[in-house]
């Protein structure tokens, strides 16, 4: 059993409204992730994080906490906490992830400006300018609040001179895309996830990904299920097979759907397809976790099922679907971020795939 939805909701309205984010976290830790890397500040094309990976840690965190008050007679105060939250940010004060959970989340907007920076496209970085894109609270119908942090964003983007972005997850993808046109007039900023900008160059330099022979990407169906599966670690060889778990926000909203199978492609990667992808594909049970875990719980296992039967190795492009599948499975089927594989096989003195 969860808190009451219109409470849970309405905290996260709330300080999306107040504090400009629905889980308000410090700059210095939003932006942890691009020390170290020469991002420069600004300019006509900017990598745009929205803070979705920064802040699943935290959302973990609230998530765990709200199912424990859900079993239990604290459950009521609810109300009594939206008040509070008003005056007090609450998330400073129960939400605290280690360094370590941390980590773990930064390491994929690094990955992926690491793989831009290899494949030579020029852009900047927003720093504490990079807001939040108010994307879960379009999703719970917070209409009104989603419109005024729209036009805060693009205020920021153009005292920055920013013309394009380029995303790193499926909903700010789609926010940026799709929402925020219908939202701030006159806005003409051109958004594109970064999985397609390395698709259009490939992420050594040059357009790849595309086999020669007959001109489509290596996907296997789900029907050929397989036991090569050593993981794309740095130093192993390629050849690696992985199920591909496509993320619903980009393959039915925003058709991005090629460009990631081209690039594991290209990284000698295969992509197994499950019994449910592309634009079929199998929600990950996100992002209502918190408000209904048990409907979301069941959701993500079903899905971990469909993945596991195809290979034990598995590849999610999404913040929301990672955390959830990874959930579910247990330790049962292996998932990690796209851009773990993609920065294994092509930069692998930066990192890549956890032992």
């Amino acid at each position: 059993m969860g808190l009451p939805v219109r409470d849970v909701a309405g905290i996260l309205a709330d300080n999306l409204r107040l504090r400009g984010s629905v889980l308000p976290i410090p700059a210095r830790r939003a932006t942890a992730w691009a020390r170290g890397l020469g991002i420069p500040r600004g300019g006509e094309t900017v990598l745009y994080t929205g803070s979705m990976y920064q802040l699943i840690p935290y959302i973990e965190r609230l998530v765990r906490l709200e199912q424990r008050l859900g079993n239990g007679r604290l459950a009521a105060l609810t109300g009594l906490a939206r008040r509070a939250n008003r005056l007090v940010n609450g998330v400073s004060l129960v939400a605290r992830p280690s360094a370590a959970e941390r980590r773990e989340y930064d390491r994929i907007p690094a990955n992926v400006a690491r793989l831009l920076q290899r494949a030579g496209v020029e852009f900047g970085y927003l720093y504490e300018d990079d807001l939040y894109s108010g994307a879960l609270a379009h999703d719970l119908g917070a209409d009104a609040e989603v419109a005024v942090h729209a036009q805060r964003v693009v205020a920021a983007f153009r005292k920055h001179g920013v013309r394009r972005v380029i995303t790193i997850d499926p909903h700010t993808t789609n926010m940026l895309r799709s929402v925020y046109p219908g939202l701030v007039p006159g806005y003409d900023v051109r958004a594109q996830s970064y999985l397609e900008v390395l698709a259009e160059r490939g992420p050594g330099g040059t357009v790849s990904g595309v086999d020669e022979g007959d001109g489509h990407p290596a996907v296997v169906a789900a029907s050929s299920p397989t036991s090569e599966t050593s993981a794309a670690r740095p130093g192993r060889p390629p050849g690696l097979r992985v199920v591909i778990h496509d993320s619903c926000v980009y393959a039915r909203y925003e058709n991005v759907i090629d460009a990631p199978r081209r690039l594991l492609g290209a990284a000698g990667i295969t992509a197994l397809e499950p019994e449910q992808s592309r634009t079929r594909t199998w929600c990950c049970g996100g992002p209502a976790e918190a408000l209904f875990p048990q409907t979301a719980a069941a959701v993500a296992t079903q899905r971990v099922a469909q993945l596991q039967a195809v290979a034990p190795e598995g590849v999610t492009m999404c913040p929301i679907c990672l955390v959830n599948l990874r959930k579910a499975a247990d330790g049962r089927l292996h998932l990690r971020d796209i851009s773990d594989y993609l920065v294994s096989a092509v930069a692998p003195e930066s990192g890549g795939v956890a032992p």
